[in-house]
């Protein structure tokens, strides 16, 4: 029972139980609902929650043939190798220069790309460019590799491009000062037509009577955009900028570990892939677990102040 204080009376209300019978019948009442829930409920207790006691290894050195609770205790000595070791500023350098020219050059293109699309009115064409730049992201990582690596190589295609400029055939993926610049650009290609997909949904729900004032006050188009397609969107913008901002220490391995060379590690060599040597081809499964928890809670930490700070200035958060 709850107590309300009304005009001085105390007048008590029943409160509304969590029974047994309440939640068999909610159940049996949204039962298909719950049964559509089952595998992603499945799916994240399987590979985020379980997989979560491996971090135990980041504490430990550990030892396959004893175990997470038999393996020696160390404490943060792992931790404390990786930051005094000479990988962590170039690892720390690489994956930062890499993520921040991702956020500054491939975020804006592709708002640019969606909003370029929405300004097509011819419908068949407006679809065709949508399909064509949506088909490289469907393409294996391995394929996109070995493309990458044949039009680089000496006798490449991208390679006798720079040629005429430089004067030099040399494998470009042997040379550090072109890696950045192949990642980021590989990386637009790829995936600029599926990144577009988000913002070309918010852009079907602006309203479209809004271009009809705008245009009977003399506005053009890009007046329009300016004053109604990007603040119509706005929300959406802040929100994938919240992600984007809580992975930059998140950049994949796959691609790196397919595309580098010990010739460009200065520059290429990310915690990611630097995870990846330490764990599966040194087995030491200890020291690579703590690199990846301090990548992890760094991320952590990116995704909580830039949302805070969203929702302090714009009311828009991810909560």
């Amino acid at each position: 029972m709850s107590k309300k204080y009304v005009a001085g009376a105390v007048v008590t209300t029943p409160q509304k139980k969590f029974t047994k019978a309440k939640v068999k019948r909610d159940l049996r009442k949204n039962a298909v609902v719950y049964l559509m829930a089952v595998p992603a409920i499945v799916f994240f207790i399987v590979f985020s929650y379980m997989p979560m006691v491996g971090l135990l290894m980041a504490f430990q050195n550990f030892k396959p043939n004893l175990g997470f609770f038999r393996s020696k205790f160390v404490g943060f000595k792992n931790f404390t190798d990786f930051f005094s070791s000479i990988y962590f500023g170039r690892t720390i350098r690489n994956t930062l220069m890499l993520s921040i020219l991702d956020l500054v050059i491939s975020f804006p293109v592709t708002i640019i790309f969606a909003l370029l699309l929405n300004e097509i009115k011819n419908i068949r064409f407006k679809r065709t460019i949508q399909t064509v730049s949506y088909m490289p992201y469907f393409i294996s990582m391995v394929v996109v590799a070995g493309i990458i690596v044949d039009f680089c190589a000496s006798k490449g295609v991208i390679t006798s491009a720079v040629k005429i400029f430089t004067g030099s055939n040399q494998n470009l993926l042997s040379m550090p000062s072109y890696w950045r610049p192949i990642y980021i650009l590989s990386g637009m290609w790829q995936g600029l037509g599926f990144g577009a997909i988000i913002y070309v949904a918010a852009l079907a729900g602006v309203d479209q009577e809004l271009y009809e004032a705008a245009a009977i006050d003399g506005a053009n188009r890009l007046q329009q955009c300016r004053h109604i397609t990007i603040p119509g969107i706005s929300s959406t913008i802040i929100i994938m900028l919240i992600l984007r901002i809580g992975s930059l220490m998140a950049v994949g391995s796959e691609k790196t570990i397919l595309l580098y060379n010990p010739q460009i590690y200065e520059t290429a060599d990310i915690i990611s892939s630097y995870v990846y040597r330490k764990g599966l081809l040194e087995f030491n499964y200890g020291y690579s677990t703590a690199v990846s928890m301090f990548n992890s809670v760094i991320n952590f930490a990116l995704l909580m102040i830039s949302n805070g700070i969203s929702r302090k200035y714009s009311e828009t958060s991810l909560f």
